[in-house]
């Protein structure tokens, strides 16, 4: 619970809220609110399922996250909850493309939410793609044929699952399915569900519920590895092609104009 003392201060005062006044919603007294922000007593587990009510943020991340960098600006809404999104910008606060490697993908699911993880993982400036939040992530199978597995998707982050827009292709990250590339339509009114529909048709339709779903990226443009061996894809030749991509795009762009 180290960062639980400093978040529910924060927390507080981007509500705007005194000490006594954030105490009475939760019908306890000043006093008590004080010695959890200063770390001299340790809240129960009823106040922590209010706490985490109260600002629609999983308790996971009230514990585990330091969020005393955030804004209101800085959470995203996901199915019914809240959580803190990581951004990474350069010296010019232009944001930079995370990459997420094929060894880090599985630990991807545990990191998301989390500003260190996302540090940590190599990083490159795409000044083509349009505005917006983008990460690049790696490809695994054939269920989206011609995409082929060890392929790379650069998406753009979706922060209202309604803007998904239905056939268009989405890497979804949940927690039953971990992360997944899938053709992505809408059934949100009938269902609460989205379906998830593979491009190679021996793999089937399936359902996946809106509150499972954690981060929506949708797909911006893919960069094909397999003319290289396993051994030379290491991540600075990941971001090299991307690069170059970048650098073919924008000459493409001249011959146009």
């Amino acid at each position: 619970m180290i960062f639980l003392p400093k978040n529910i201060k924060h927390l507080r005062a981007l509500k705007g809220l005194t000490q006594e006044q954030f105490a009475k919603h939760f019908n306890i007294t000043r006093s008590r609110i004080s010695s959890y922000e200063e770390n001299r007593a340790t809240p129960q587990v009823d106040f922590l399922i209010e706490l985490s009510n109260y600002f629609n943020i999983p308790i996971d991340a009230l514990l585990k996250n330091d969020l005393t960098g955030a804004t209101e600006e800085t959470f995203i809404n996901i199915g019914s909850e809240r959580v803190l999104f990581p951004i990474t910008v350069d010296n010019n606060e232009e944001e930079m493309i995370d990459i997420v490697p094929v060894e880090a993908s599985a630990g991807y699911l545990r990191g998301y939410s989390d500003p260190e993880y996302i540090e940590h993982l190599n990083k490159i400036k795409l000044p083509f793609l349009p505005t917006g939040t983008h990460r690049a992530f790696p490809i695994k199978g054939d269920s989206m044929l011609p995409v082929k597995s060890g392929s790379y998707i650069v998406a753009k982050f979706i922060e209202d699952i309604h803007d998904i827009r239905n056939g268009k292709t989405y890497i979804i990250l949940s927690r039953s399915e971990g992360m997944v590339y899938k053709r992505v339509f809408k059934q949100i009114e009938e269902h609460n569900m989205l379906l998830m529909v593979s491009d190679n048709k021996k793999y089937d339709p399936y359902y996946l519920p809106v509150a499972d779903v954690l981060e929506i990226w949708e797909f911006t443009c893919s960069i094909n590895t397999q003319e290289y061996n396993e051994h030379e894809l290491k991540i600075s030749s990941i971001a090299n092609m991307l690069t170059q991509l970048g650098v073919e795009l924008k000459e493409l762009e001249k011959t146009l104009n």
